[in-house]
């Protein structure tokens, strides 16, 4: 799969189509755009095309909005190429959203951004927009086609009679409903980020954990106590997590979060690894405690809730 970085108006780089083209900004991959990218697969298996993603970074609303708050996304963007990667894509573009880009009117876009790539077909969801203030709709982009490409609009994908959505996955994880989120998504959020050294404290417990810095921008669910898989050096292992701030130790004007995973059945030295964190199940909220041995004995109960939960509800 070869990625591609665009930008308007220098950087357009020159590019052997023709293309099938799936588009958006696609934060999350989710199930609604699984099935837009997975249709434009299929356009162009079908034509004879190359198959191609088209996303966009950053999220538009921090040039169009002037946020001057970190943006934090579902799938960070190397996170959504990591995950384009699991299709059978032959190319990603990712296109540098800008002020100037935000300008475009809807033909610009289309004349630079689909017939100057040799895109024969374009496949978006039915709400996809696109040029200055979003005027492009799917409808402007069938005109604009003016038969010269073909597009195909993917309507709108449910699940429990509910539109599939960035918003919804994101309103999921912020409650830790990671069932919601991972019936959403179409497999369990990930976050990914590398272990690195942390107060030893769970060592002494008898439960030594994995402190894992995520990735730059990476959503973090609610906090609490979470059944969970760690990708460590390409292997998937059961695990309990703790998601906070450790109100029995910290002080609680330390807003410090932390992620911390008791990895089962594992005890190899594992700082600076890069890991991948797969949330399944919220246990319960963190809570400060009495005493250690209250803390330890909630700990053992948590560790057997998480794998019991993972090795029954997880196939």
């Amino acid at each position: 799969m070869e990625v591609i970085q665009l930008k308007y108006p220098h950087q357009l780089e020159s590019t052997e189509g023709p293309y099938s083209l799936a588009i958006g900004f696609f934060d999350g991959v989710h199930k609604g755009h699984q099935t837009v990218i997975r249709a434009a697969i299929d356009t162009a298996k079908e034509k004879g095309y190359k198959s191609a993603v088209m996303t966009f970074d950053p999220h538009p609303s921090i040039v169009l909005g002037g946020r001057n708050e970190k943006v934090f996304y579902i799938t960070p963007l190397q996170q959504k190429i990591d995950t384009f990667k699991t299709f059978d894509i032959d190319t990603v573009f990712v296109v540098n959203f800008t002020s100037d880009f935000a300008r475009l009117s809807p033909e610009q876009f289309v004349q630079h951004f689909i017939r100057d790539l040799h895109v024969e077909h374009v496949t978006a969801g039915f709400d996809f927009t696109f040029g200055s203030l979003g005027k492009g709709t799917m409808e402007t982009m069938k005109a604009l086609a003016d038969d010269d490409f073909g597009v195909t609009v993917i309507e709108k994908c449910v699940v429990d009679s509910e539109k599939i959505s960035s918003t919804r996955i994101r309103a999921a994880l912020q409650e830790g409903n990671m069932e919601e989120a991972r019936a959403l998504l179409g497999r369990a959020f990930e976050v990914p980020g590398i272990v690195v050294h942390g107060d030893k404290r769970g060592r002494t417990l008898g439960f030594p954990t994995a402190n894992v810095q995520a990735m730059e921008g990476c959503f973090i669910p609610a906090t609490g106590v979470y059944a969970v898989k760690i990708l460590v050096q390409n292997e998937w292992l059961n695990g309990v997590c703790n998601v906070g701030y450790k109100p029995t130790f910290k002080d609680p004007n330390n807003k410090q979060l932390s992620i911390e995973v008791n990895i089962f059945d594992f005890d190899k030295n594992i700082y600076g690894e890069e890991v991948v964190v797969g949330w399944y199940h919220r246990i319960r909220s963190e809570k400060k405690f009495n005493g250690i041995e209250e803390l330890i004995a909630q700990i053992e109960k948590d560790k057997q809730e998480a794998l019991h939960y993972l090795q029954t509800q997880v196939k």
